[in-house]
């Protein structure tokens, strides 16, 4: 039985944030989520807010965030997670909610002396030139690219945790996350996943970006917040950044071809113009996940699609 903690959740009500903050409470901790609902919506967490352990405070992490209660852990998830959300509009909204969010958060670690969990992002790695991707590399980045917003925010993000732990003594755990999926995703975010699926279940013409051949690595979302329970709840001093996706790697023809083969019909592929700066290859080596957490993925693509599609099904008959 695991001693209550308060715990925040920026990004709470988001696709991750709400199934986390569901997890918590499910475990009987008292949740504080945070979230300005730009991406996010209460919506994904309607069941819990009548529950007593639960409380929501609308606000924008780019804001210094004060609160009354003694926080024990802090989960920083706020941040637009879609090139969609990220680019042309929001990029200078989505630095600042990587860097100035980030402080803001810190700061309120340290306050609190309350250990704090980043979700960076597989995306430090960029396009890389390693195969699949340990935690040591460096990556591959253009610093000035439509993605860097996102990408180069979540390395500066990273920067200032560990600036934070080795000066200030903050209690940090840092994880990056590779392609996940699953019900509450938004269908409009532009996700490959949330696309096919939409696509295939209205019966229109799939689209791909690319020639289909460039792959991803996806991960049920179930098995991700596992991940990040884990890794919360690992000993003090293991700081990661540890890698957590599911290495089994998947091309964009493969992943469209199942769904097709799921929700059933004839469905024309369209190919369009790969996005500037879009990683043609993902997979993440997890082998410090299964040695330090003893974590590794239980959900097959298959399985978890079958989930994923029974969601959104649900959600557009209920349009």
């Amino acid at each position: 039985m695991t001693t209550p903690n308060t715990i925040l959740v920026t990004g709470g009500t988001g696709f991750l944030g709400s199934h986390l903050c569901k997890r918590l409470i499910k475990e009987g901790h008292r949740v504080i989520c945070v979230d300005n609902n730009y991406t996010g919506s209460l919506d994904n967490v309607r069941e819990l807010l009548d529950h007593p352990n639960f409380k929501f405070i609308e606000h924008n992490i780019i804001e210094p965030l004060a609160v009354d209660e003694k926080l024990d852990q802090i989960y920083n998830l706020a941040c637009p997670a879609s090139p969609r959300h990220y680019q042309g509009k929001a990029a200078i909204f989505t630095t600042k909610t990587c860097v100035l969010g980030v402080l803001n958060m810190l700061e309120l670690a340290k306050k609190h002396g309350a250990r704090i969990f980043q979700s960076s992002t597989s995306e430090v790695y960029g396009e890389p030139a390693v195969h699949p991707q340990p935690e040591t590399y460096r990556g591959n980045v253009n610093p000035i690219g439509i993605r860097a917003c996102y990408d180069e925010g979540k390395r500066c993000a990273e920067s200032l945790l560990f600036d934070y732990y080795r000066e200030e003594e903050v209690d940090i755990k840092v994880v990056r996350i590779f392609n996940t999926y699953g019900p509450y995703m938004n269908p409009e975010d532009g996700r490959v996943v949330s696309n096919v699926i939409c696509q295939a279940l209205r019966g229109e013409d799939i689209t791909l970006y690319g020639d289909g051949t460039q792959t991803r690595s996806f991960c049920y979302v179930d098995d991700l917040i596992e991940g990040f329970i884990r890794m919360m709840d690992s000993p003090k001093g293991f700081t990661g950044p540890v890698n957590l996706g599911n290495p089994g790697e998947f091309s964009m023809n493969e992943l469209a071809q199942l769904v097709i083969q799921k929700v059933g019909g004839n469905h024309k592929i369209v190919y369009r113009p790969l996005p500037k700066d879009d990683p043609t290859h993902r997979k993440p080596d997890i082998t410090l996940a299964k040695e330090k957490l003893h974590w590794q993925p239980q959900v097959p693509l298959s399985q978890g699609l079958d989930k994923t599609i029974a969601y959104f099904r649900q959600h557009t008959e209920a349009k």
